[in-house]
């Protein structure tokens, strides 16, 4: 990887990978890091072109953060680490356990998708929406390309097999919100495509990770627990 993720740490003990979503940084998981930091060695990443991580040169897609999260496990001499992704996080967390298995203890996934369709259909209009207004700025606005590249990852990405969670072998908890952005039955899709995840659905939108912080780190300490 030329460029260095942005990262905070915190804590001792094994590790967990937080993985935030698009157009976000490590701040998302302030109550997870102060929450978890006194039982895991938590590490919070700025995924690349995020927060203060450089964008660098490489393709700005789902599958190029997935391989700067294996670089990053190399640089820093992680072997293996629970890994809990939100949102696009989820996304780059399930591709990650898909290409590299024995480097993930548990899984977490919150409001993670397959494809698009998974959106629901009046947030997925917007996201189209929206994305062809900064297609047309980026012609002639240099500034508009990095909005049109968090766009491209919503509305062209991810593009995942459903038939290749089968192959999720590690303990997965498929968590999200009774009204989340993501379609209910695509959560459930997710996990009854892992073998033997857990489901939790908790009151709440897409965002429960900041908005229902007890609740979330209730069911996700529980999960990593057992």
């Amino acid at each position: 990887m030329n460029i260095s993720l942005n990262y905070v740490e915190s804590g001792t003990g094994d590790v967990l990978i937080l993985l935030h979503g698009n157009s976000e940084n490590y701040e998302i998981f302030k109550h997870q890091i102060d929450y978890f930091s006194s039982k895991y060695r938590v590490i919070a990443i700025d995924t690349r072109g995020h927060g203060n991580s450089p964008r660098g040169d490489a393709p700005f897609t789902l599958n190029q953060f997935a391989e700067d999260l294996n670089d990053f496990f190399l640089q820093h001499k992680i072997s293996k680490a629970n890994i809990l992704g939100f949102s696009d996080g989820g996304n780059i967390a399930m591709i990650f356990t898909m290409k590299y298995p024995e480097k993930v203890s548990k899984l977490i996934l919150n409001g993670a998708n397959l494809n698009p369709d998974g959106v629901k259909g009046y947030f997925n209009v917007f996201l189209k929406f929206m994305y062809k207004i900064f297609k047309c700025l980026s012609k002639i606005s240099k500034n508009s390309n990095k909005y049109l590249e968090m766009m491209s990852l919503m509305v062209n990405e991810p593009d995942i097999d459903v038939n290749g969670l089968k192959k999720i072998s590690v303990p997965t908890l498929v968590i999200a919100g009774t009204n989340d952005l993501i379609k209910e039955e695509h959560t459930r899709l997710i996990a009854s495509a892992i073998p033997d995840s857990k489901l939790v659905f908790i009151k709440g939108d897409h965002f429960i990770v900041s908005k229902k912080p007890e609740e979330f780190n209730d069911a996700v300490n529980s999960f990593l627990n057992n």
